[in-house]
């Protein structure tokens, strides 16, 4: 188990120095880091960690892609800001020498504009949109232990401008059934560009190094689960001039800096996100959680506000699995997450059942 967890650091440590010097605000694919599932914009909006088969782990757990998703589909529909909509799909399936795979797609529409040149003069209408290919791999290792890789192609078109990217995820899962315990590294978008918008310009993926834990309690149906992001780097914050949430001193006017505890407190908590699962019994299940660095970014300082807390629902009955869910951006900022899968293994065994049991009725 020592030796899987080294290989496994090793890989993620090769691609980690090339990485140190990316920083915010000079990434292109930025929809790549969106929530395209209800239960993961429920839990915080990051990623997680959690050993039960649930279809949308498809898009962003790769090492869980397994035996347990076969067979499944997962849709998933979210109305973002200013008339942008997000889509995924995804599908698995084990075979029984090659293993188990998971392809899907993950697209960003930003709707229709109304395009002008530099004088004024309108040009016709114009879209804009992301979009992302992916095909995922998993393997079950040892009996707690699975990795996994997603490889991902990536298209982008604003008007006439357009670029091609190739990106590559890399997770390792330890899970413990009987504790109910799983924890999860996963080194995400780890690639470049292929063709650049403008010639010589050549704009950083927004790699991510993370960490999930989830557990359900013993004697209580609450699974906590906890995630942190952004690991290659520590400060999350930017304290200067151009900062807009900076107070000032009302008689000289110089910035008020913040401790230095203070800061590293905050620039600590940025990290993590936390999240809890109320699951009062066995097909449903209430999602709560509070993203800090969702909070710091986007909160309003003359009043109190809901960034960085979200929550959802999930329903799963007979193989039809419903999840709806809402994160808080800003004011007047809350997407609606919705999401519907299918596990066509539990639907034809309860269509089997139905034919059975008519047929035993019929024969009384």
């Amino acid at each position: 188990m020592r030796r899987r967890v080294f290989i496994l650091a090793a890989l993620l440590l090769g691609v980690f120095p090339g990485l140190l010097a990316q920083t915010g605000g000079k990434h292109v694919y930025n929809f790549l880091n969106l929530s395209y599932s209800s239960r993961l914009m429920g839990l915080g909006g990051n990623f997680i960690s959690v050993h039960d088969g649930d279809p949308s782990l498809m898009l962003v757990n790769p090492s869980y892609v397994s035996d347990r998703l076969h067979n499944k589909l997962f849709v998933n529909y979210t109305n973002y800001f200013a008339k942008s909509n997000a889509m995924s799909a995804a599908y698995s399936y084990t075979f029984l020498k090659a293993g188990s795979f998971a392809a899907g797609i993950c697209a960003l529409s930003y709707g229709s504009f109304r395009g002008a040149d530099e004088t004024g003069v309108e040009t016709g209408k114009f879209h804009a949109g992301d979009y992302a290919l992916f095909l995922s791999w998993g393997r079950q290792l040892a009996a707690n232990f699975s990795i996994g890789a997603q490889l991902k192609t990536i298209f982008s078109h604003y008007d006439s401008y357009y670029s091609m990217g190739l990106a590559v995820d890399v997770a390792g899962s330890y899970f413990d059934d009987e504790k109910n315990l799983s924890l999860t590294i996963l080194a995400k978008n780890i690639g470049s560009q292929v063709k650049t918008f403008a010639p010589g310009n050549l704009e950083l993926v927004p790699f991510d190094l993370q960490f999930a834990i989830s557990q359900r309690l013993k004697h209580v149906p609450i699974r906590y689960h906890i995630s942190l992001h952004s690991l290659y780097r520590w400060n999350m914050n930017y304290y200067g001039k151009d900062n807009p949430f900076m107070e000032t001193d009302a008689i000289s006017g110089q910035i008020k800096y913040p401790s230095k505890f203070a800061q590293h407190a905050d620039n600590f908590f940025r990290h993590f996100v936390f999240g809890i699962e109320i699951e009062p019994m066995k097909y449903f299940s209430i999602q709560l959680a509070y993203n800090h660095n969702v909070h710091q970014e986007m909160k309003v300082v003359a009043r109190k506000s809901m960034a960085g807390f979200s929550y959802g629902i999930q329903l799963n009955i007979k193989g039809v699995h419903v999840g709806f869910s809402r994160l808080h951006y800003a004011v007047g900022a809350t997407p609606n997450c919705v999401d519907l899968a299918l596990d066509f293994n539990e639907l034809s065994k309860n269509s089997k059942d139905n034919k059975a049991k008519k047929l035993e009725k019929s024969s009384r």
